[in-house]
């Protein structure tokens, strides 16, 4: 694999990145760059991730996203330096009141969960995104998984639902995705339980979807999400994640189809689709005109 490296384009709060950004052509490629502590979490990080998604949806020659870690670890969950009060959010500094921004959630003026704010975010990704899971994960290392559309995990992977023994409860809003995952009894099981969940028992129930080596989780994750892309008109990619993710929580087909029939109509006066046609019927490679940052409609 060759690929060009570099440090996140935006001006994070501290000097030295917390991830770092890399292209192999058209896929991005994001690494949590914290191995020395595991690569755990923290509220730099998950600004730092925010912004290269931004970038990344507004990058046109971005066909793909994919996610991993540095290190022998993928992350271990929240960076616990702050010791028993890691989690208290009361006394947070610089809390905002309701309205102003996405600090709270409520009028009750309850802080936003970091977790929930990236995993938000990766779900309104316009460009697919695969996880490379390179090893150990834990926590918010591994809800912030949830989102993805492809999980593709080393042979030393596992996955810590270990909330409940903390005194926790699951975040990011995991609550919503693990489910639709793996369902709903696994998921209860593993998060009541607070379960380290081994690598075959995740790929079993469904929540990875493939198993490699450890030096080929990488390279497998940058061939499914080219894969993924290579013959797929850009705007019909970020249209078909957006639909098939939200239509997962829509209470009727009815929502489905609302929204499928606002895309179809859309795209069928688009260039892509005439493109599409004549390249099939003339037996040639699609040449797409399309671009996500001009030509993705508004059907949600």
């Amino acid at each position: 694999m060759t690929s060009d490296t570099s440090e996140v384009g935006r001006k994070s709060r501290q000097d030295q990145p917390t991830i770092t950004v890399e292209r192999d052509g058209e896929i991005a490629i994001f690494r949590l760059n914290r191995p020395d502590r595991l690569n755990a979490f923290t509220m730099q990080m998950g600004e730092e991730l925010r912004a290269a998604f931004d970038d990344t949806d507004a990058d046109d020659s971005v066909r793909a996203v994919v996610l991993t870690g540095n290190g022998r670890a993928f992350c271990a969950g929240a960076d616990l330096a702050a010791g028993g009060s890691t989690f208290d959010a009361s006394s947070a500094p610089g809390a905002k009141r309701a309205g102003q921004d996405d600090s709270v959630v409520d009028s009750d003026e309850v802080p936003a969960d970091e977790g929930g704010k990236l995993t938000l975010r990766m779900f309104a990704s316009l460009k697919p995104i695969v996880v490379a899971v390179n090893g150990p994960s834990a926590g918010v290392g591994v809800t912030m998984t949830l989102p993805a559309d492809v999980r593709i995990a080393s042979e030393d992977a596992k996955f810590g639902f270990v909330f409940a023994a903390r005194g926790l409860v699951p975040e990011a809003a995991s609550s919503w995705f693990l489910p639709r995952l793996v369902g709903l009894p696994t998921a209860l099981q593993w998060t009541i339980g607070a379960k380290m969940v081994p690598v075959a028992e995740a790929h079993e129930r469904g929540l990875i979807q493939q198993v490699v080596p450890k030096d080929q989780v990488l390279d497998t994750a940058i061939a499914v999400a080219r894969e993924m892309t290579a013959n797929s008109a850009p705007v019909s990619a970020a249209l078909t994640r957006q639909l098939l993710w939200r239509m997962a929580g829509a209470p009727s087909p009815l929502d489905a189809h609302v929204a499928d029939s606002k895309a179809i109509f859309y795209r069928g006066q688009s260039g892509d689709v005439y493109e599409g046609v004549m390249s099939f019927l003339e037996k040639r490679s699609a040449t797409y005109p399309n671009t996500v940052s001009a030509d993705l409609p508004e059907i949600f």
